[in-house]
């Protein structure tokens, strides 16, 4: 290793290779201290301001109460379908939730969010301080002052969903516990193994390996962070140690998952078909939170510096620094003569393949690889079509792209004797200027909202979720499944499922707010009562656990979610399944007095027939019924199936699709 590689592996050392002097490190560490602690309390300050748990947040706590309650993982008793995309979020809150005893899970899952929404910020800061090595420790005055936290932080998004019982703040939190790994790891550059290297080695390799777990797209950045430390120089045995600790968990679950669920990913990923294509409407959603705060200016204010801390980098860097090379041969001397031959292809290979793996172990291929990683994800949510709840989906692809420059160093030198050195005032001044724009530019937009922000939904289908909520339920910060009552229709759907439950039915939400139109059950049937709404989230943590609550969408029925995405449909919500389906499948009567008045006798009777397709009624047993050890080998065998398995929505377009005869029953004739 070269002295050079020496000096840059232990932050705060000199040029010369001793400790720098006590006098050069106050300015750093006050100055990233003092910058750390400024946007943390900023960031934590917003995030309180605006604290509230989404609909969505609250669909997480059914599963929750659930667990609490010994029903398993799942969001209605005795059906096995998973309806929350992060799998490490559910089980936190789960574990704090069962720690505290805590009767409300909505203030567990609160104070969990916050505490690591908040925490991400420093931790991130400090990864990218340590990034930066001795840079701030040369000759002159060096500062880290903070510019990627300013831009994350300034965004109204990033502090509504630091709280919102979702798993946005898990998933920043994650991800810079990573980069702080990993810049460490890069810094061991050169350095002689030690256990203490190895633990932390493996412990990288877990934490990326948690990818799948924490968001299933997680797992573009967890295989690049994994495939660099896969490559790198570190011998067979740590590549096989690696693979067994980064595996042993995403791997368990997901052989769970398909043993359990009956498919390979969470079921509102098969709701939302997370990898379906909606380029337009994903650059819909990327203008929808670039318009706004106008974040193009901070975005190239960021890029010019991360260009310019690149470019300083191999300012007067010492020949010490250059890989050792093979010397160059005298093509006059003929080879006969030549006692230093030149080396065979396959020499050359191994020698420049050795150099990529050591390579891979340094601060550039850990900024290449988190920026890599984050613009994958951009252009995947692009391509999916982004989210309806503005902004929420790109905060971590944002995140993770201002990770090189969440501090930067802005360092003037002790003197302009040399062109090097006029150089780095150049672009001490430059830097300085930039963070001085993005923090006038985040001052700027602290309180901007959405034009469309309140009761209203956009044509693009697209919503600020809090602005939406507080308004319409006039509380400026709702957190409980309570606090939801004063959203249209809950009330009167309380009230309803308490009058229902005695005889069961299935409760359909009507147009007129105060009233719930409910589909009868045969006197035959067990007194089972449904609800079917698309706010699943208030509905189901308002309604008590023996009453099933689904979804025209799919993120709790997997009879929607296997319908196919309708391409006009609203981004989030596009599929839609007839309540004729719900009454079918769930056994209620075909014949009125029964049925609510605008429902088709026809409909239901084409649903039920529609529902004796032999892949359906085995998608039904995969995750309804007993668990035993022979469900769990089926279901693993027809995971893959079911994942891809798709019904038509109309039931009499289901019937042909399946090749099923028509009911001879019907009143009128069907439409061809």
């Amino acid at each position: 290793m070269s002295r050079s590689d020496t000096e840059r592996s232990t932050p705060g050392s000199s040029p010369t290779g001793g400790s720098a002097p006590r006098k050069r490190l106050i300015g750093p560490v006050a100055s990233f201290s003092v910058g750390a602690i400024a946007v943390t309390v900023l960031f934590a300050i917003g995030a309180w301001q605006r604290r509230w748990i989404a609909d969505d947040g609250l669909i997480v706590l059914r599963t929750v109460r659930n667990l609490l309650a010994g029903n398993g993982p799942v969001f209605n008793a005795g059906e096995r379908v998973e309806v929350n995309t992060s799998t490490a979020w559910t089980y936190i809150v789960w574990f704090f939730s069962w720690v505290t005893g805590a009767e409300q899970t909505e203030y567990v899952a609160l104070w969990v969010a916050l505490v690591l929404s908040v925490s991400a910020i420093p931790l991130a800061m400090y990864g990218t301080a340590r990034l930066y090595g001795t840079t701030v420790t040369s000759a002159g005055v060096g500062l880290l002052l903070p510019l990627g936290a300013v831009v994350y932080i300034a965004v109204p998004p990033a502090r509504d969903f630091a709280t919102s019982g979702l798993e946005n703040g898990l998933t920043i939190f994650w991800v810079a516990a990573l980069w702080c790994q990993l810049v460490a790891w890069a810094h061991r550059r050169g350095t002689e193994p030690t256990t203490w290297s190895r633990t932390a080695f493996l412990l990288l390799s877990f934490t990326a390996g948690l990818a799948p777990l924490v968001r299933p797209e997680g797992a573009v950045l967890g295989a690049l962070v994994l495939l660099v430390l896969f490559c790198s120089p570190i011998g067979v045995k740590m590549r096989i140690a690696m693979v067994v600790v980064a595996g042993v968990l995403p791997v368990g679950y997901q052989i769970f998952r398909m043993g359990y669920y009956a498919v390979l990913v969470p079921n509102p990923a098969i709701a939302k078909d997370a990898s379906g294509s909606k380029w337009s409407q994903g650059l819909e959603y990327l203008g929808n939170l670039f318009g706004p705060y106008v974040l193009l200016i901070p975005v190239i204010i960021a890029v010019v510096v991360g260009v310019i801390l690149a470019v300083l980098a191999t300012v007067g860097r010492p020949r010490s620094d250059e890989p050792i090379r093979v010397a160059e041969r005298d093509e006059d001397v003929p080879d006969v003569l030549d006692d230093h031959a030149a080396p065979s292809t396959r020499e050359r290979f191994t020698k420049r393949s050795a150099s990529f793996s050591a390579g891979l172990q340094s601060p550039r291929a850990v900024v290449a690889t988190m920026v890599l990683a984050g613009l994958v994800l951009s252009v995947y949510w692009v391509r999916q079509g982004g989210d309806f709840m503005h902004g929420r989906v790109l905060l971590t692809p944002l995140f993770i792209l201002l990770l090189p420059v969440m501090v930067v160093p802005v360092v003037v030198p002790a003197t302009l004797r040399t062109r090097d050195a006029r150089v780095r005032l150049g672009a001490a001044v430059a830097v300085l200027a930039g963070v001085g724009a993005t923090v006038w530019w985040g001052v700027a937009v602290h309180a901007n909202t959405l034009p469309n922000a309140g009761t209203t939904i956009g044509r693009n289908g697209i919503v600020d979720e809090r602005t939406f909520y507080t308004t319409n339920m006039a509380n400026e910060n709702p957190v409980t499944a309570e606090d939801y009552l004063e959203y249209p229709r809950m009330r009167a759907m309380v009230e309803k499922i308490r009058e229902v439950r005695k005889t069961g039915g299935i409760i359909l939400p009507s147009q007129n707010y105060d009233e719930w139109y409910v589909a009868a059950l045969p006197d035959t049937m067990p007194p089972e009562t449904t609800v079917y709404f698309l706010n699943l989230g208030m509905t189901s943590m308002n309604a008590p656990l023996d009453v099933r609550v689904i979804d025209q969408m799919g993120l709790a029925y997997p009879l929607a979610a296997h319908t196919a995405r309708l391409e006009d449909g609203r981004i989030g919500h596009d599929k839609d399944l007839s309540s004729a389906w719900v009454v079918a499948e769930s056994g209620g009567v075909t014949n009125r007095p029964g049925l609510p008045a605008y429902m088709s006798s026809d409909q239901v009777k084409l649903a039920q027939v529609a529902l004796t397709c032999p892949d359906t009624q085995e998608r039904f047993k995969s995750y309804q019924g007993t668990w035993s050890f022979a469900r769990f080998k089926a279901n693993l065998s027809d995971s893959v199936h079911f994942n891809g398995y798709r019904i038509a929505r109309q039931p009499e377009y289901e019937i042909l699709r399946c090749g099923l005869q028509e009911p001879t029953n019907l009143d009128e004739k069907q439409p061809r």
